[in-house]
């Protein structure tokens, strides 16, 4: 498959009741695509239905709502909630989180997450076809089971067509489950260009492939690929470098984690995650930041000027990803992740600023 020629931009915003309309309004004026919010301490499905009734083109996605801390139905009603409100504007990112929060923080099983997620995007498409078209509902699987819907609790169809589904993954067999089911796969903050293009392009297209050959009826629509750039800037050499320590603090809890040891050992950095973990269950923050160097920062994160930075991230990402977006630092200035992406789009081959022309096609690993 060729390789897209336009970067789509995406703006991330926290969520916070009380930032998300003027983050909504912003993006949307400076020309972005989408807007983007994860669900942490708020639902993103109900903030960006706020932001549905201030805004008019933008697209509105989750980046990412936790799937398994929700039956497939749950998540069905959010979604088409959203993208009633909205116009059809909804995009539906989706994650697994890891077992600890499913378990522990959401009372909710959790076995076999690659297969799980799957069959769950499976029953959600199911659903949506019910609502759609008004056929009876018959979705059996090994996780879940929906065979009742009623014309009262059945929402209205949607024009234009449901949500497309995009899924976020790290290891190679959440990757190929995007590459086979999603419309799209959301690469992790904690990623780099070698692990992106070695490792996770390749399982993509792999999988996608398989499922093309196999007739799947999702194919047909173009894969996105959503690069999602840790990044430190600042207008001034102060506010640059405390969001570098506030990047390197995020690269030290996210290293320290079980789940995101194959990214390291993509580096030969294995033994760092073994030690970053050891000083986590301890409590040893600071000695945790200290442990990421000048080598890992730059393999995993973007830094300098506004205009630095761009340029690093179009050198990096510009032909390997359809989409793109920044992630700062917690306490940074959300303005600067507008001002970073609209240089990016002033280097050129970055996308119109205009929703809804669809995404370009998926690529294949270098």
């Amino acid at each position: 498959m060729d390789r897209p020629a336009a970067l789509r931009l995406d703006a991330t915003a926290s969520g916070h009741p009380a930032g998300i309309l003027d983050a909504a309004e912003q993006a949307e004026r400076r020309g972005m695509d989408r807007l983007v919010v994860a669900e942490t301490a708020y639902d993103p499905f109900l903030q960006l239905a706020r932001a549905a009734d201030r805004t008019e083109s933008i697209e509105l996605a989750t980046g990412i709502a936790v799937a398994f801390a929700r039956t497939p139905m749950t998540l069905a009603y959010q979604a088409w909630g959203l993208h009633a409100a909205s116009g059809g504007r909804a995009v539906i990112g989706l994650g697994s989180q890891v077992k600890p929060h499913i378990e522990k923080r959401f009372g909710m099983p959790w076995d076999r997450p690659a297969a799980r997620m799957a069959e769950y995007v499976h029953a959600v498409r199911a659903i949506w076809h019910s609502w759609q078209t008004g056929e009876r509902l018959r979705f059996r699987g090994e996780f879940y089971r929906h065979t009742l819907m009623t014309p009262v609790f059945s929402p209205d169809p949607v024009p234009g067509g449901v949500p497309r589904i995009l899924l976020a993954g790290v290891g190679p067999l959440m990757t190929r489950t995007a590459g086979a089911v999603a419309d799209g796969f959301l690469n992790h903050p904690f990623s780099s260009t070698a692990y992106l293009t070695e490792q996770v392009l390749p399982g993509l297209a792999e999988a996608r492939g398989r499922s093309e050959a196999e007739g799947a009826e999702w194919t047909g629509r173009p894969f996105e690929i959503v690069g999602n750039v840790l990044t430190a800037t600042g207008r001034t050499e102060e506010e640059l470098a405390a969001n570098r320590a506030g990047v390197r603090e995020r690269l030290a809890f996210y290293a320290s984690t079980p789940a995101y040891r194959p990214v390291l050992a993509q580096h030969g950095w294995e033994g760092l995650q073994e030690e970053l973990h050891t000083h986590s269950v301890r409590g040893r923050w600071a000695e945790m930041t200290a442990l990421i160097s000048d080598e890992v920062f730059d393999a995993f994160a973007v830094s300098g000027t506004v205009e630095e930075a761009a340029r690093e991230i179009h050198r990096r990402y510009a032909g390997l990803v359809t989409r793109l977006s920044v992630n700062l630092p917690e306490d940074a200035d959300p303005a600067l992740g507008l001002d970073v992406l609209a240089a990016v789009r002033a280097l050129g081959g970055a996308g119109t600023g205009l929703s809804g022309s669809g995404p370009e096609p998926l690529p294949q690993g270098r």
